[in-house]
């Protein structure tokens, strides 16, 4: 039984010449409510001890790809504003030598530099936003950097019309105000998938930022935001993979706190999303 790990996929990549990377952000420094993001790349490692690399959905398996873990990236937890351009700078240098990347989290804010160096690559660039708060305010606690402020951050520079907010269901009246004056604000749900995937053309690049805290607490309590009323993880998958053959250059999969779950159920979720975010970059 083939399993995804780091091991397998060190294993199976060829090192660090291989087209499409893994890599983690264990960082949670700006979390207001529950931290403990920092933990959730290792934590998908090893839960994927328990997931089988072949996905029946999409009919590949990870063995046939050429991927490489990279590990996780060193941050200052002291410092967002330093922290932020470490990852954009490491994105960017991957982005430069043609990798694409898959990244696990780790705290949404991550997100923005990730975006920001997939924007410069591909100035074309539409953003899919997966997620249970809009995370549009200005600044929380007065850091414009923090995880409550990913998706302002991005619309600082992305068009907004190349912007899709999927299933948001948690903000302030301010950031209702502003989403519901968005090209694409789809709240509370992913009825509207189909038809953003048949409006995006599928030879544009594409990157996919996706927080766990979109899937209903009865499916993922491990996170540091839980959010009620959410959507199963069948609806989430079913969503991901109206983006099958898409030009996914880039892609996250951002705020599992693992330690708020003991019973790993919402690990396994997780892993079993990068899994398919994997195969369908792949």
């Amino acid at each position: 039984m083939a399993k995804f790990s780091a091991v397998r996929f060190l294993e199976a990549s060829g090192g660090e010449d291989a087209p499409l990377w893994l890599w983690g952000i264990p960082y949670d420094g700006t979390m207001s409510h529950r931290p403990g993001a920092r933990f959730g790349p290792d934590e998908i490692r090893n839960a994927s001890q328990g997931i089988e690399s072949y996905s029946p959905y999409q009919g590949k398996d990870l063995v046939d790809l050429v991927i490489h873990d990279a590990g996780n990236i060193d941050l200052p937890f002291s410092s967002p504003e330093k922290a932020v351009e470490e990852i954009r700078s490491f994105a960017r240098d991957l982005l430069r030598r043609g990798i694409r990347s898959c990244v696990m989290g780790g705290e949404h804010s991550a997100s923005a530099p990730l975006v920001g160096a997939a924007f410069e690559r591909y100035p074309d660039l539409a953003v899919l936003h997966f997620d249970a708060h809009c995370d549009m305010r200005q600044s929380y606690g007065g850091n414009p950097l923090s995880h409550a402020s990913v998706a302002r951050r991005i619309l600082d520079f992305l068009p907004a019309f190349r912007y899709y907010a999927l299933g948001m269901r948690s903000g302030d009246r301010d950031e209702f105000e502003f989403a519901r004056a968005l090209p694409h604000f789809h709240p509370f749900n992913l009825d509207d998938v189909p038809a953003v995937a048949d409006s995006i053309p599928k030879e544009r690049p594409l990157y996919v930022t996706l927080d766990l805290d979109i899937l209903d607490t009865a499916f993922f309590p491990g996170t540091g935001a839980p959010e009620p009323m959410g959507v199963s993880v069948k609806a989430l998958h079913d969503a991901l993979l109206r983006f099958k053959g898409f030009r996914i250059v880039g892609a996250d999969v951002m705020e599992l706190s693992p330690h708020y779950d003991t019973s790993r159920a919402s690990s396994a979720v997780a892993s079993f999303i990068v899994r398919e975010m994997l195969l369908l970059m792949g």
